[in-house]
């Protein structure tokens, strides 16, 4: 049976919060955006999304604090770990900087910035991510722009150094031509449980997807594309469309749901999800036809649509742009095991998401005064906070 998107979306959820145009950059009016008209040709999703409880505040004294980490970083982007207790930062001019036993590494353990663009805001070295193998074959991947603003996923290799990569080891992987406008490259790169690479591409930037790339299958772009990077000449695979720019995504290490934080264009920022195992058939998001559970474009499709878990419109509070986390499954703070934790870029404010009895439960964490690039966690699964002026912050009990 069809039946009305929209109507669907209003009756079981609830606006949540505040929100986004592209990442690290201030929101501005898009011209061409087109006056919403509900059409009764949508497919409404499989099954309504949950409704997510509107926000509350945190109880003071605030019990939780992101403390100061590692410092003196320029424009970090990214926090992970390669199985082991380092971290890696990514540094988005084309350095990434290992932090072990304290210390913030002088020398590189990559540096690339012959090779990156980083002329705009979201330009530059955007991701990483280590092999499932990498103790034993040293291979680990990068997402970068280049000298014409095209979007490159490169496999580098360790030396017999354990700190040092060789830059010259470079095998592009994928190459994807992107439009003239210097937004919405996507950037993220993530193993998934079925050990494949899952990438998160932008639609190509300017304002509304106007070529309507996320929703064309014959374009890379507005996509999260999957990829057997152990295959001798590997081909990315179109997994899910409908994205405007899924900057940051993550599965939770404990159940394997994927969650997304997708970027709105004027008003609404998204928190996607899908359930452990991934399906096998290709996912749509919706834009731009929706803008989170919102009509953006008068258009039809065959495909059932995929509702967020959670919004937030860019209100009076300022929000601008998603930023996706991680579930916590870190020891240090027990009480927090199981929450998917997220934020917003120009207020600082964290969320918490958690399903109970299938529905969502969507609260304010913290309200802070970082511009949040990222969230990150380590081997043992504690979180952290990339502030893009500069400093990792690590998720702590107020003492």
């Amino acid at each position: 049976m069809r039946y009305n998107l929209i109507m669907r979306r209003l009756l079981f959820l609830i606006p949540i919060l505040i929100v986004g145009c592209g990442l690290l950059t201030s929101p501005t009016p898009t011209p061409e955006l087109p006056t919403p008209v509900p059409t009764p040709e949508f497919v409404a999703p499989t099954s309504p999304a949950p409704t997510a409880k509107a926000a509350t505040p945190s109880p003071s004294p605030v019990p939780y604090a992101f403390v100061p980490f590692i410092s003196r970083l320029k424009e970090p982007v990214l926090v992970t770990h390669a199985a082991d207790k380092r971290l890696f930062v990514i540094e988005k001019e084309g350095v990434i900087r290992i932090f072990d036993n304290g210390q913030l590494s002088s020398t590189p353990f990559l540096d690339i910035r012959d090779v990156v663009n980083n002329d705009a805001s979201e330009r530059g070295l955007l991701g990483l991510a280590f092999h499932p193998k990498y103790k034993d074959n040293g291979f680990f991947f990068v997402y970068y722009t280049d000298s014409k603003g095209n979007l490159v996923i490169a496999r580098y290799r360790l030396t017999s150094d354990a700190n040092r990569a060789d830059p010259k080891s470079a095998q592009v992987l994928v190459y994807i031509e992107h439009p003239l406008n210097k937004n919405h490259n996507g950037g993220n790169l993530v193993f998934g449980p079925d050990g494949l690479l899952y990438i998160g591409v932008g639609d190509g930037g300017g304002g509304g997807d106007v070529p309507g790339n996320a929703q064309n299958m014959q374009k890379l772009l507005g996509k999260i594309l999957r990829l057997n990077v152990d295959e001798s000449n590997p081909k990315p695979e179109i997994w899910a469309k409908g994205l405007r720019n899924p900057w940051r995504f993550s599965f939770d290490r404990v159940t394997g749901d994927l969650y997304i934080g997708d970027v709105g264009q004027n008003i609404w920022e998204e928190i996607d999800y899908v359930k452990a195992p991934m399906p096998k058939a290709i996912l749509n998001f919706g834009w731009n036809i929706m803008e989170g559970n919102h009509v953006y474009k008068s258009a039809t499709t065959s495909d059932s649509l995929i509702a967020p878990i959670a919004e937030y419109d860019h209100g009076a509070s300022g929000g601008c742009s998603v930023t996706g986390g991680y579930v916590y499954r870190g020891k240090e703070i027990p009480e927090l095991n199981g929450l998917y934790f997220y934020g917003d870029y120009c207020t600082g404010f964290v969320w918490t998401l958690k399903q109970t009895q299938g529905k969502w439960q969507n609260d304010l964490f913290l309200r802070t005064r970082f511009r949040m690039s990222s969230f990150g966690e380590d081997v043992n699964g504690e979180l952290y906070l990339v502030d893009h002026g500069g400093a990792v912050y690590k998720l702590a009990k107020n003492k």
